[in-house]
């Protein structure tokens, strides 16, 4: 009998533990949040991922009810802010805002420091943009069969700025290559910013960025814009024909942005999260900053996020090894 007693009384004391255990995140999401939350961008300022956190940034403080912060940590085609994101504790206060390097860049490294599925929660995606051809008002060329020829005509001798290994840029501009049958060399830079900033000095002739970034600095007569990447003409840019339509049939690239948080946090809390985020982004006037930038809006449930991000690390892994991309 006392046997039986001491095992009720055991038994009765793990209930007990496991009941309070597994009421946790429901208490911790109906508290959360008492602090500023901080959204961790692995690039520098003035790429098209920091213009996504600062696009949401305020209306997101607002949904939330505390200050949301994005903090910059480029470098590393985004792995140094990524692997600060995996080790950080996962109760919400800090989560990761990134891009396709988020899934590319396990693919080229030996040792990315991190799994874009196993390691992270997927919340929601932000938005996607087109990426566009551009070039430096210097270089004699108005459309991409005259890149395309000028590039067959100099072999190895034009440059295109990469915002790193295995970013949007690096895969657009390899795209191209591929494709086009030329070989337009990369440098890397640190960021999407500074790459532009390379192309818009004439530092190189060529860049592959974002629509977002691209189109002020078109219309201040700073670069040439040449072509989207989108199959379909970007509403931002009716007048600026595709990639596909301008030489080379099939051409099809679309950046896009994804808010994740460290592995373990709480699905109540990863919950909370992706329905702020899509009252964010239902906002009118976020929808007016990222239909300025020529960016479609496209929250998704943590669900859908995890099957995009498969999908796409499944395929730029193929991709990648396909046209023999590596990383040096």
């Amino acid at each position: 009998m006392e046997g039986i007693c001491r095992s009720s009384i055991r038994f009765g004391l793990l209930s007990a533990a496991f009941l309070a255990v597994s009421t946790l995140p429901v208490l911790a999401a109906d508290k959360y949040p008492t602090r500023p939350v901080r959204v961790i961008v692995p690039f520098p300022p003035g790429g098209s991922t920091d213009f996504n956190g600062r696009a949401i940034q305020d209306k997101f403080s607002d949904q939330l009810g505390v200050q949301v912060v994005v903090d910059n940590r480029g470098g590393a085609s985004g792995q140094i802010g990524t692997r600060i994101a995996k080790d950080s504790a996962p109760d919400g206060y800090t989560l990761l805002l990134h891009t396709i390097a988020f899934v590319s860049s396990p693919a080229l490294y030996k040792d990315a420091g991190y799994d874009p599925v196993k390691d992270f929660m997927p919340i929601s995606l932000i938005a996607t943009v087109p990426t566009t051809v551009s070039v430096h008002p210097s270089v004699a060329v108005n459309s991409v069969k005259e890149l395309l020829a000028l590039a067959k005509s100099k072999p190895d001798q034009l440059i295109y700025a990469s915002a790193g290994i295995g970013t949007n840029a690096h895969i657009t501009g390899e795209l191209f290559n591929l494709m086009g049958q030329t070989n337009i060399r990369p440098i890397h830079y640190k960021g999407g910013g500074p790459a532009l900033a390379a192309v818009v000095s004439g530092e190189v002739q060529v860049g592959f960025s974002n629509l977002t970034q691209t189109a002020r600095l078109a219309e201040a007569g700073r670069l040439k814009m040449l072509a989207v990447s989108s199959l379909k003409r970007s509403s931002a840019a009716p007048n600026l024909p595709t990639i596909a339509e301008s030489g080379l049939p099939g051409f099809e690239f679309e950046a896009w942005h994804v808010i994740v948080a460290p592995r373990g946090t709480p699905a109540a809390l990863v919950g909370t999260l992706s329905q702020k985020i899509k009252a964010t982004l239902s906002d009118r006037v976020v929808r007016e900053r990222f239909d300025k930038g020529g960016m479609d809006v496209v929250p998704t449930t943590p669900k859908e996020t995890l099957a995009h991000l498969s999908n796409e690390q499944a395929k730029w892994a193929r991709v990648i090894k396909e046209r023999n991309i590596t990383a040096k």
